[in-house]
């Protein structure tokens, strides 16, 4: 159970991320860790490809030292939905973290 909240609360990362500039797997990888997750490029791949079909994001491929690599962006669509539920965590975070119910 606590492994699906934790791929709800990565994904909010993942959009976060990639409204904020141009995003790939290893480095959000390292990010996403830096906050205290164990993401492994098995779980994070599959939600960028996710979110990448919903339209939440979009990418483009570049060559970076002879090797492929894949940009992530937010579309407006992604935008949007992340826009939307920043309230929705703010309340959250409000009552449980700091119960001010």
């Amino acid at each position: 159970m606590l492994r699906s909240f934790y791929l709800g609360f990565i994904k909010i990362h993942i959009l976060y991320h990639a409204s904020k500039e141009r995003v790939y797997g290893s480095a959000l990888i390292e990010e996403i860790n830096s906050h205290g997750y164990d993401i492994s490029p098995g779980t994070l791949y599959p939600n960028l490809h996710r979110l990448e079909e919903k339209g939440y994001l979009r990418s483009e491929k570049e060559v970076v030292n002879g090797k492929a690599r894949r940009y992530y962006t937010i579309t407006e669509k992604g935008q949007k939905l992340l826009e939307e539920v920043k309230p929705k965590i703010k309340e959250l975070v409000d009552e449980v973290v700091y119960d001010l119910d």
